[in-house]
């Protein structure tokens, strides 16, 4: 991988293992919009960044030199060598071997652990659209405003006298009352994220389901996603049928039971596998529904 830097843009060739359109599209984030068939746009970090990916070539923009060496370069995990992860991931294992070929291209994301925690309590039982709606209208009320038409992600201390009825008002629906409690709790101190990343994962995933609302599957998106808990394995819906299809010959199988067959088969390279078994199952190749 090459990085060149110019005045307001930063140019990645030769890239190996990122697909801009993989990365944003895996259910990892949320704030993001498609404005071309290889263009995208990511509010993050207190940021607005365009991405464009010509085959191995990758340019973000606006960015400086510093801004990419201290926050996108840590953002999309490019310190990891993710060709390494996938030979370890897929050795005498043809189902993921097929999954990291189809989907080759993902990494994940270092997001900001407030801000993550929060979207996956909004998106419980929820659709992407209606995810993403809810986040750019709370990001609205709350946040500060950016040079594009959304704004930034709200602070913690912004939303200390947000009530139940103020966030009911932007569509959170039941979530509201559980969004209030992970205030509460984080504001004061009953659960301090700063600390998370630095405890063993099940540790830091017993302190995130103390949260009204925060159930297994939230936390381990959290933990993965925002927290560096790269063996964590979040089991969602479509993660269940897939590895039930793939792993199981089809079998209903308990949350608990799949979760512990990765930890077991991938180890702390679980998360990395859930990933390119998202993106797979959504594949039409599959037939998952």
């Amino acid at each position: 991988m090459k990085t060149t830097y110019y005045d307001n843009f930063v140019e990645l060739t030769e890239t190996d293992s990122f697909n801009i359109t993989e990365i944003l599209e895996c259910g990892q984030c949320f704030r993001f919009n498609k404005i071309s068939e290889n263009k995208y746009r990511i509010i993050a970090l207190n940021k607005v960044l365009d991405i464009e990916q010509n085959g191995t070539s990758v340019r973000f923009s606006p960015c400086t030199e510093e801004e990419f060496n201290s926050l996108w370069y840590n953002y999309f995990d490019l310190n990891t060598d993710y060709k390494k992860i996938k030979e370890i991931i897929s050795k005498d294992d043809p189902i993921m071997q097929k999954a990291v070929e189809y989907a080759g291209g993902i990494r994940l994301l270092n997001q900001d652990p407030f801000e993550t925690l929060i979207s996956f309590i909004i998106s419980q039982n929820n659709n992407i659209p209606r995810i993403k709606g809810i986040i750019s209208r709370l990001s609205k009320a709350y946040g500060s405003p950016s040079n594009d038409e959304e704004s930034f992600f709200p602070d913690l201390s912004v939303l200390a006298d947000v009530t139940n009825e103020n966030y009911m008002s932007l569509g959170t629906g039941f979530r509201a009352k559980y969004l209030c409690d992970c205030v509460e709790k984080l504001l004061n101190k009953e659960i301090d994220l700063d600390t998370l990343s630095d405890m063993p994962s099940e540790e830091a995933k017993k302190e995130l389901l103390k949260i009204k609302g925060v159930g297994p599957k939230v936390a381990d998106c959290v933990l993965l996603f925002s927290l560096g808990k790269r063996d964590m394995y979040p089991v969602d819906v479509w993660v269940k049928r897939v590895t039930e299809l793939l792993y199981f010959n089809g079998k209903d199988t308990p949350k608990e039971e799949i979760s512990a067959f990765a930890a077991k088969k991938w180890g702390k390279y679980a998360g990395y596998a859930q990933q390119y078994l998202f993106y797979y199952a959504r594949s039409e190749k599959l037939g998952v529904n």
